[in-house]
């Protein structure tokens, strides 16, 4: 464990052993089963989460009982509800574990510790959520102005761990479309 927290920390800053050594020990490592709830809706984020190994998704649920997916995360990625997380105002969205993960949580407490005590932190810290910004706004810009197949597209050609290791009626709904559509698209992708 830990292998892949200190590749995506070198992909981005150089630490010191000592400064690796400090980041580290402020993680606590967590396993998670298929179909556990990381958070759930109402309940208040109190750490991030780094996915060492795995998958998980975040999601909302509207009135009708109707999920509507927000973002994924993979191994090397970061998943928490981070309005929660800086304002502890509870959550307005569920992670769930898409595949038996192995997770490297961090609290606030120690978050704010690393970012006052390793400058090499807080560069990476603001680089990540630098481009989970842009990422963001990509997706936006998506959904509001592409076609079905231009998004499918675009998402094979960005992500293309999705159609492995993700089931069709969470693509579907992280695309913005029903599963029918998708299935459509699909074939006339293929084909």
């Amino acid at each position: 464990m830990y292998k892949v927290l200190k590749e995506s920390f070198e992909e981005h800053v150089s630490f010191s052993d000592e400064e690796w050594e400090m980041c580290k020990n402020n993680f606590r490592p967590k396993r998670m089963l298929k179909r556990q709830f990381l958070l759930q809706e109402g309940d208040v984020c109190r750490e991030l989460a780094f996915v060492e190994k795995g998958a998980l998704y975040s999601y909302t649920v509207d009135s009708k009982g109707n999920q509507h997916v927000i973002r994924f995360a993979f191994d090397g990625w970061w998943i928490a509800d981070l309005q929660s997380f800086f304002t502890h105002n509870p959550s307005t969205f569920n992670i769930e574990v898409l595949e038996d993960s192995e997770l490297l949580m961090l609290d606030r407490k120690n978050h704010e510790k690393l970012l006052e005590e390793i400058p090499g932190y807080e560069r990476y810290h603001r680089i990540i959520v630098q481009n989970a910004y842009v990422a963001l706004k990509r997706r936006v810009e998506n959904g509001l102005g592409l076609t079905a197949e231009e998004k499918y597209a675009r998402l094979i050609e960005q992500n293309p761990q999705f159609m492995n290791r993700v089931p069709l009626n969470l693509v579907a709904s992280y695309l913005g479309m029903s599963p029918e559509t998708l299935s459509r698209v699909r074939s006339n992708f293929s084909g």
